[in-house]
């Protein structure tokens, strides 16, 4: 038994002497790339610097369009008048009569007020102003909303 355990301490003891730390090898191979870091960075060329240009950003001017309250309908224009694509409508009105009195009272604000008849509804519609382009209609129904909440913008069926 004795024999036993001499034998089993002496290769505890052999393994433990066998086995040589590698630590040293890594610290070798940390300093050896650490001084050739070093050397790359004493080795560089120098770097050279060029200023950089400012560069403005271009501006661009985006019209809003709303379209919440454009509709699409068949017009026939009364007494010679003509329309565009784009109408601004400030009423509707069932009687001739009403309409006139609504337009009357745009043509005193300055605007070229005209009725156009729905043929399908027959309701007459009162234009304070026609255009060919959506964005201009878009801002003359806004500016008239302050008069007029209920001005809409009236895409013209051909």
């Amino acid at each position: 038994m004795r024999k036993l355990s001499f034998s089993i301490a002496l290769i505890a003891a052999i393994a433990l002497v066998g086995c040589k730390s590698s630590e040293s090898s890594y610290k070798k191979a940390y300093e050896k790339a650490k001084a050739q870091e070093m050397s790359e960075q004493t080795t560089t060329a120098p770097v050279t610097v060029t200023p950089v240009q400012t560069v403005t950003p271009v501006q661009q001017t985006v019209t809003p369009v709303d379209n919440s309250d454009l509709r699409t309908e068949r017009l026939n224009p009364m007494a010679g008048g003509t329309l565009k694509s784009y109408n601004v409508v400030c009423g509707s009105f069932k009687s001739l009569d009403n309409a006139n009195r609504l337009r009357s009272e745009l043509q005193g604000k300055g605007y070229d007020a005209q009725i156009a008849q729905n043929p399908d509804t027959g309701m007459y519609r009162v234009i304070a102003a026609s255009f060919d382009d959506r964005g201009s209609a878009v801002s003359s129904r806004d500016a008239l909303r302050a008069s007029y909440q209920d001005a809409w913008i009236l895409l013209r069926a051909f």
